[in-house]
């Protein structure tokens, strides 16, 4: 994922600006970590450079 994506992502559930944890970054490239909503606390993985903004309860669970 992009860097920049952050400031144009949003939280799907209640449209809320989301927060990021960088795991690991190559170049401007963020290829693992999380983005979190500071209002409903949902957390979003992002998985090799590919953010999961599907709602918790319609995730596959692993």
């Amino acid at each position: 994922m992009k860097r920049t994506w952050i400031e144009i992502l949003a939280c799907p559930v209640c449209k809320t600006e989301l927060n990021i944890t960088v795991d690991e970054e190559k170049d401007s490239e963020i290829i693992t970590g999380n983005l979190t909503c500071p209002d409903c606390g949902d957390l979003y993985p992002i998985v090799d450079s590919i953010p999961n903004l599907l709602p918790k309860s319609l995730r596959e669970t692993e």
